[in-house]
Protein backbone atom coordinates (compact mmCIF):
# COMPACT_ATOMS: atom_id res chain seq x y z
CA UNK A 1 0.00 0.00 0.00
CA UNK A 2 1.52 3.78 -0.99
CA UNK A 3 2.78 5.43 1.93
CA UNK A 4 0.45 8.51 3.11
CA UNK A 5 1.33 12.55 2.90
CA UNK A 6 1.78 11.96 6.09
CA UNK A 7 3.79 8.64 6.70
CA UNK A 8 6.18 10.79 4.39
CA UNK A 9 6.60 13.81 6.53
CA UNK A 10 6.86 11.65 9.32
CA UNK A 11 9.52 9.63 7.80
CA UNK A 12 11.53 12.86 6.25
CA UNK A 13 12.04 14.42 9.63
CA UNK A 14 13.29 11.63 11.43
CA UNK A 15 16.05 10.79 9.02
CA UNK A 16 16.78 14.65 9.37
CA UNK A 17 16.91 14.41 13.41
CA UNK A 18 19.14 11.70 13.08
CA UNK A 19 21.92 12.96 10.43
CA UNK A 20 21.79 16.39 13.26
CA UNK A 21 23.00 14.21 16.16
CA UNK A 22 24.97 12.06 14.15
CA UNK A 23 26.78 15.38 13.23
CA UNK A 24 26.58 16.94 16.49
CA UNK A 25 28.31 13.26 17.91
CA UNK A 26 31.23 12.91 15.89
CA UNK A 27 31.96 16.72 16.33
CA UNK A 28 32.53 16.36 19.82
CA UNK A 29 34.66 13.23 19.94
CA UNK A 30 37.04 14.97 17.14
CA UNK A 31 36.65 17.95 19.19
CA UNK A 32 38.11 15.72 22.34
CA UNK A 33 40.94 14.61 20.83
CA UNK A 34 42.47 17.46 19.58
CA UNK A 35 42.11 19.18 22.79
CA UNK A 36 44.00 16.02 24.41
CA UNK A 37 46.93 16.33 21.97
CA UNK A 38 50.17 18.68 22.74
CA UNK A 39 51.52 21.61 21.48
CA UNK A 40 54.20 20.23 19.07
CA UNK A 41 57.72 22.44 19.79
CA UNK A 42 60.39 20.06 18.77
CA UNK A 43 62.37 17.24 20.06
CA UNK A 44 61.28 16.19 23.69
CA UNK A 45 64.42 16.25 25.74
CA UNK A 46 65.90 16.21 29.18
CA UNK A 47 68.58 18.32 30.52
CA UNK A 48 70.93 18.46 33.87
CA UNK A 49 73.24 20.62 35.45
CA UNK A 50 76.75 21.33 35.26
CA UNK A 51 78.17 20.53 38.82
CA UNK A 52 81.32 21.10 40.64
CA UNK A 53 82.15 17.67 41.83
CA UNK A 54 85.23 16.42 43.35
CA UNK A 55 86.54 13.01 41.31
CA UNK A 56 89.64 10.55 41.94
CA UNK A 57 91.65 11.81 38.99
CA UNK A 58 94.42 10.29 36.61
CA UNK A 59 96.77 11.79 34.51
CA UNK A 60 97.54 10.31 31.48
CA UNK A 61 101.36 10.67 30.03
CA UNK A 62 104.13 9.16 28.06
CA UNK A 63 108.12 9.12 27.41
CA UNK A 64 111.11 7.09 27.68
CA UNK A 65 112.42 4.52 29.82
CA UNK A 66 115.70 5.89 31.00
CA UNK A 67 118.35 4.78 33.43
CA UNK A 68 117.98 6.50 37.65
CA UNK A 69 121.74 6.64 37.16
CA UNK A 70 123.76 5.58 33.92
CA UNK A 71 127.27 5.43 35.54
CA UNK A 72 129.86 4.68 32.79
CA UNK A 73 132.66 2.94 33.39
CA UNK A 74 136.35 3.61 32.45
CA UNK A 75 140.03 2.99 32.74
CA UNK A 76 142.08 4.91 35.23
CA UNK A 77 145.36 3.60 33.72
CA UNK A 78 146.62 3.24 30.28
CA UNK A 79 148.96 1.42 27.74
CA UNK A 80 147.67 -1.71 29.03
CA UNK A 81 146.38 -5.04 27.20
CA UNK A 82 143.20 -5.93 28.28
CA UNK A 83 144.19 -9.87 28.85
CA UNK A 84 140.65 -10.53 30.17
CA UNK A 85 136.86 -9.64 29.96
CA UNK A 86 134.72 -11.34 32.95
CA UNK A 87 131.08 -9.42 32.29
CA UNK A 88 128.56 -8.74 29.20
CA UNK A 89 126.14 -6.72 28.72
CA UNK A 90 122.90 -8.00 30.48
CA UNK A 91 124.70 -9.20 33.56
CA UNK A 92 124.51 -7.87 37.25
CA UNK A 93 127.44 -7.07 39.07
CA UNK A 94 128.11 -6.30 42.88
CA UNK A 95 130.26 -2.95 44.02
CA UNK A 96 133.84 -3.78 43.38
CA UNK A 97 133.28 -7.15 41.33
CA UNK A 98 136.58 -7.15 38.45
CA UNK A 99 135.32 -6.54 35.57
CA UNK A 100 138.76 -6.45 33.03
CA UNK A 101 141.84 -7.74 34.09
CA UNK A 102 144.98 -5.46 32.23
CA UNK A 103 148.45 -6.62 31.48
CA UNK A 104 150.30 -5.98 34.98
CA UNK A 105 153.63 -7.84 34.52
CA UNK A 106 155.38 -4.70 33.65
CA UNK A 107 153.88 -3.43 36.82
CA UNK A 108 154.32 -6.21 38.96
CA UNK A 109 158.02 -5.55 38.43
CA UNK A 110 157.86 -2.28 38.84
CA UNK A 111 156.28 -2.79 42.17
CA UNK A 112 159.20 -5.22 42.98
CA UNK A 113 161.60 -2.83 42.46
CA UNK A 114 160.19 -0.13 44.15
CA UNK A 115 160.13 -2.42 47.20
CA UNK A 116 163.70 -3.16 46.72
CA UNK A 117 164.22 0.71 46.91
CA UNK A 118 162.24 1.20 49.88
CA UNK A 119 164.40 -1.03 51.64
CA UNK A 120 167.76 0.54 50.49
CA UNK A 121 166.22 4.02 51.67
CA UNK A 122 165.70 2.52 55.26
CA UNK A 123 168.91 1.41 55.74
CA UNK A 124 170.34 4.68 54.42
CA UNK A 125 168.34 6.15 57.02
CA UNK A 126 169.10 4.15 60.29
CA UNK A 127 173.00 4.39 59.31
CA UNK A 128 173.33 8.32 58.86
CA UNK A 129 170.68 8.27 62.25
CA UNK A 130 173.42 6.07 63.87
CA UNK A 131 176.14 8.78 62.32
CA UNK A 132 174.21 11.89 63.57
CA UNK A 133 174.00 10.70 67.15
CA UNK A 134 177.86 9.58 67.13
CA UNK A 135 178.61 13.34 65.87
CA UNK A 136 175.98 14.88 68.38
CA UNK A 137 178.12 13.17 71.17
CA UNK A 138 181.56 14.04 70.54
CA UNK A 139 180.56 17.45 69.72
CA UNK A 140 179.26 17.34 72.98
CA UNK A 141 183.08 16.25 74.61
CA UNK A 142 184.75 18.47 71.91
CA UNK A 143 186.20 15.90 70.16
CA UNK A 144 184.28 17.02 67.05
CA UNK A 145 183.57 20.26 65.52
CA UNK A 146 180.49 22.08 64.49
CA UNK A 147 180.64 21.79 60.59
CA UNK A 148 181.18 17.89 60.76
CA UNK A 149 177.97 17.90 62.75
CA UNK A 150 176.04 19.72 60.54
CA UNK A 151 177.46 17.34 57.86
CA UNK A 152 176.00 13.88 59.77
CA UNK A 153 172.52 16.54 60.52
CA UNK A 154 172.20 16.99 56.10
CA UNK A 155 172.92 13.26 55.83
CA UNK A 156 170.21 12.03 58.08
CA UNK A 157 167.96 14.59 56.61
CA UNK A 158 168.42 13.22 52.96
CA UNK A 159 168.10 9.83 53.71
CA UNK A 160 164.41 10.69 54.92
CA UNK A 161 163.24 12.60 52.11
CA UNK A 162 164.64 9.51 50.02
CA UNK A 163 162.53 7.07 52.27
CA UNK A 164 159.43 9.30 51.97
CA UNK A 165 159.66 9.50 48.12
CA UNK A 166 161.02 5.73 48.03
CA UNK A 167 157.62 5.18 49.25
CA UNK A 168 155.47 7.41 47.80
CA UNK A 169 156.50 5.66 44.54
CA UNK A 170 156.03 2.43 45.38
CA UNK A 171 152.29 3.54 46.68
CA UNK A 172 151.89 5.23 43.29
CA UNK A 173 152.61 2.03 41.73
CA UNK A 174 150.58 -0.07 43.90
CA UNK A 175 147.77 2.02 43.00
CA UNK A 176 148.31 1.71 38.69
CA UNK A 177 149.15 -2.42 39.90
CA UNK A 178 145.13 -1.91 41.46
CA UNK A 179 143.67 -0.41 38.65
CA UNK A 180 145.11 -2.70 36.32
CA UNK A 181 141.84 -4.71 37.54
CA UNK A 182 138.84 -2.56 36.63
CA UNK A 183 136.58 -3.12 39.43
CA UNK A 184 132.34 -2.11 39.32
CA UNK A 185 132.16 1.42 40.95
CA UNK A 186 128.91 0.58 42.07
CA UNK A 187 125.93 -2.28 41.80
CA UNK A 188 123.89 -2.75 38.96
CA UNK A 189 122.92 -3.65 35.48
CA UNK A 190 125.70 -3.40 32.40
CA UNK A 191 124.03 -2.08 29.77
CA UNK A 192 126.55 -1.60 27.41
CA UNK A 193 130.54 -3.33 26.62
CA UNK A 194 132.99 -1.23 24.28
CA UNK A 195 135.79 -3.04 25.21
CA UNK A 196 137.60 -6.80 23.66
CA UNK A 197 140.09 -9.32 24.96
CA UNK A 198 143.39 -8.18 23.42
CA UNK A 199 142.60 -4.09 23.17
CA UNK A 200 145.20 -1.58 24.15
CA UNK A 201 143.00 0.49 26.34
CA UNK A 202 144.36 4.23 26.77
CA UNK A 203 143.33 6.22 30.29
CA UNK A 204 139.73 7.36 30.16
CA UNK A 205 138.37 4.81 28.02
CA UNK A 206 134.71 4.10 28.30
CA UNK A 207 134.65 0.41 28.36
CA UNK A 208 131.14 -0.23 30.29
CA UNK A 209 127.86 1.57 30.95
CA UNK A 210 125.77 0.59 34.03
CA UNK A 211 122.48 1.51 35.35
CA UNK A 212 123.23 2.17 39.08
CA UNK A 213 121.46 -0.77 41.16
CA UNK A 214 119.79 -1.35 38.10
CA UNK A 215 117.05 1.20 38.46
CA UNK A 216 114.77 2.67 35.56
CA UNK A 217 112.39 5.54 35.57
CA UNK A 218 110.37 6.82 33.15
CA UNK A 219 110.21 10.62 31.86
CA UNK A 220 107.13 10.90 31.77
CA UNK A 221 105.78 14.07 29.26
CA UNK A 222 103.09 15.92 30.98
CA UNK A 223 100.83 19.03 29.63
CA UNK A 224 101.77 22.19 31.41
CA UNK A 225 97.86 22.32 32.03
CA UNK A 226 98.40 19.30 34.02
CA UNK A 227 101.53 19.48 35.60
CA UNK A 228 100.87 21.37 38.50
CA UNK A 229 98.80 18.73 39.90
CA UNK A 230 101.69 15.96 39.61
CA UNK A 231 103.80 15.58 43.09
CA UNK A 232 106.38 13.48 44.12
CA UNK A 233 105.27 10.38 45.96
CA UNK A 234 101.64 10.19 43.73
CA UNK A 235 102.09 6.39 42.30
CA UNK A 236 101.56 5.54 38.84
CA UNK A 237 100.76 2.22 36.55
CA UNK A 238 103.19 2.17 33.79
CA UNK A 239 102.31 0.15 30.67
CA UNK A 240 103.96 -0.65 27.41
CA UNK A 241 102.71 -2.94 24.80
CA UNK A 242 105.74 -5.16 24.53
CA UNK A 243 106.17 -5.86 28.29
CA UNK A 244 103.24 -5.24 30.18
CA UNK A 245 102.91 -3.50 33.01
CA UNK A 246 104.58 -2.85 36.36
CA UNK A 247 104.09 0.49 39.11
CA UNK A 248 105.97 3.31 39.96
CA UNK A 249 105.88 6.41 41.87
CA UNK A 250 107.07 9.70 40.61
CA UNK A 251 110.27 10.81 42.28
CA UNK A 252 110.95 14.45 40.67
CA UNK A 253 108.78 16.99 38.70
CA UNK A 254 111.25 18.80 36.93
CA UNK A 255 110.65 22.72 37.26
CA UNK A 256 111.15 23.28 33.11
CA UNK A 257 108.56 23.40 30.65
CA UNK A 258 109.48 23.42 27.32
CA UNK A 259 108.93 26.22 25.56
CA UNK A 260 107.77 24.71 22.20
CA UNK A 261 105.82 21.77 23.18
CA UNK A 262 104.59 23.06 26.07
CA UNK A 263 105.29 19.68 28.11
CA UNK A 264 107.20 19.13 31.28
CA UNK A 265 108.47 16.21 32.77
CA UNK A 266 107.70 13.61 35.63
CA UNK A 267 110.13 11.36 36.19
CA UNK A 268 108.71 8.02 38.19
CA UNK A 269 110.79 5.37 39.47
CA UNK A 270 109.55 1.87 38.26
CA UNK A 271 109.21 -0.52 41.19
CA UNK A 272 110.33 -3.43 39.16
CA UNK A 273 112.43 -3.85 36.02
CA UNK A 274 109.46 -6.21 34.31
CA UNK A 275 110.84 -6.92 31.20
CA UNK A 276 111.28 -2.61 30.37
CA UNK A 277 114.81 -1.37 29.24
CA UNK A 278 116.23 1.50 28.74
CA UNK A 279 115.05 3.53 25.86
CA UNK A 280 111.25 1.69 25.67
CA UNK A 281 108.14 3.83 25.22
CA UNK A 282 105.90 3.26 27.29
CA UNK A 283 102.67 5.32 28.93
CA UNK A 284 102.03 6.35 32.75
CA UNK A 285 98.73 6.26 34.69
CA UNK A 286 99.31 8.86 37.41
CA UNK A 287 96.98 8.48 40.28
CA UNK A 288 96.97 12.69 41.51
CA UNK A 289 93.96 12.16 44.14
CA UNK A 290 90.48 13.56 44.27
CA UNK A 291 90.48 17.20 42.64
CA UNK A 292 87.64 19.23 42.19
CA UNK A 293 85.97 19.69 38.49
CA UNK A 294 83.17 20.33 36.64
CA UNK A 295 80.96 17.42 35.86
CA UNK A 296 78.38 16.36 33.61
CA UNK A 297 76.55 13.09 32.51
CA UNK A 298 78.31 10.63 30.38
CA UNK A 299 75.73 10.15 29.10
CA UNK A 300 75.64 13.83 27.31
CA UNK A 301 79.43 13.31 25.89
CA UNK A 302 78.74 13.38 22.30
CA UNK A 303 81.26 13.21 19.55
CA UNK A 304 80.77 14.96 16.16
CA UNK A 305 83.47 15.12 13.20
CA UNK A 306 86.23 13.39 16.02
CA UNK A 307 85.43 16.57 18.47
CA UNK A 308 83.61 16.04 21.66
CA UNK A 309 81.10 18.27 23.27
CA UNK A 310 77.66 18.59 24.67
CA UNK A 311 74.29 20.62 23.77
CA UNK A 312 73.71 23.88 26.28
CA UNK A 313 69.81 24.95 26.42
CA UNK A 314 69.58 28.51 26.33
CA UNK A 315 66.88 30.85 27.27
CA UNK A 316 64.76 30.45 24.26
CA UNK A 317 64.70 26.69 24.50
CA UNK A 318 67.44 26.62 21.62
CA UNK A 319 70.66 24.42 21.62
CA UNK A 320 73.72 25.37 20.91
CA UNK A 321 76.81 22.69 20.60
CA UNK A 322 79.65 23.36 22.84
CA UNK A 323 83.22 21.74 22.24
CA UNK A 324 84.62 20.09 25.77
CA UNK A 325 87.74 18.52 26.51
CA UNK A 326 87.11 14.97 28.37
CA UNK A 327 89.50 14.86 31.52
CA UNK A 328 88.12 11.17 33.05
CA UNK A 329 85.19 9.50 32.43
CA UNK A 330 83.20 7.25 35.00
CA UNK A 331 80.07 5.02 34.29
CA UNK A 332 77.59 8.09 35.49
CA UNK A 333 79.31 11.04 35.92
CA UNK A 334 82.34 12.85 32.94
CA UNK A 335 85.23 15.61 34.00
CA UNK A 336 85.07 18.10 31.03
CA UNK A 337 86.47 21.64 30.72
CA UNK A 338 84.74 24.32 28.38
CA UNK A 339 81.62 24.71 30.09
CA UNK A 340 80.43 26.74 33.47
CA UNK A 341 79.19 25.55 36.81
CA UNK A 342 75.24 25.75 36.00
CA UNK A 343 75.29 25.17 32.67
CA UNK A 344 71.65 23.42 31.11
CA UNK A 345 73.12 20.23 29.33
CA UNK A 346 71.19 18.02 27.27
CA UNK A 347 70.94 14.30 28.43
CA UNK A 348 68.33 12.41 27.20
CA UNK A 349 67.72 12.85 23.34
CA UNK A 350 70.77 14.80 22.64
CA UNK A 351 72.28 12.30 20.06
CA UNK A 352 68.98 13.28 17.75
CA UNK A 353 69.80 17.31 17.98
CA UNK A 354 71.64 19.79 15.84
CA UNK A 355 72.89 23.04 16.54
CA UNK A 356 70.26 25.88 17.12
CA UNK A 357 67.44 22.83 17.18
CA UNK A 358 64.50 24.01 19.31
CA UNK A 359 63.73 21.60 21.91
CA UNK A 360 60.85 20.44 24.00
CA UNK A 361 62.37 19.52 27.79
CA UNK A 362 60.83 17.41 30.10
CA UNK A 363 61.39 15.67 33.29
CA UNK A 364 63.81 12.92 33.37
CA UNK A 365 61.83 9.77 33.31
CA UNK A 366 61.54 7.89 36.78
CA UNK A 367 63.45 4.43 37.27
CA UNK A 368 62.23 1.64 35.71
CA UNK A 369 59.86 0.08 38.61
CA UNK A 370 60.53 -3.83 39.64
CA UNK A 371 59.59 -6.58 38.22
CA UNK A 372 56.11 -7.86 38.50
CA UNK A 373 55.36 -11.18 40.16
CA UNK A 374 54.31 -13.69 37.89
CA UNK A 375 50.10 -14.02 37.53
CA UNK A 376 50.29 -9.69 38.26
CA UNK A 377 49.07 -8.94 34.72
CA UNK A 378 45.82 -11.40 34.50
CA UNK A 379 44.40 -10.57 37.89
Amino acid sequence: MAPTPSTRLLRASALILGLGVAACGGGGEEKAETSGAPAASGPTVTVASAAMTSLPRIITASGSVSAWEEVPVGAETGGLVATAVYVDEGTYVRQGQPLVQLNDALLRAQLSQQQAGVQTAEANLARDEAALARAQELKERGFLSQASLDTALANQRASTANLASARASLSETRTRLAQATLRAPVAGLIISRSVTRGQIVQAGTEMFRMVRDGRLELDAQVPETELGLVRAGQTATISSDQVGQTTGRVRIVTPEVDADSRLGVARIALSGGGGFRPGMFAKAQIDVGAQPTITVPTAAILYRENRSGVFILKTDNHVRFQEVTVQSRAADRTSITGVDVGAQIVVEGAGFLGDGDRVNVVAPRAAAPATAPAGAAER
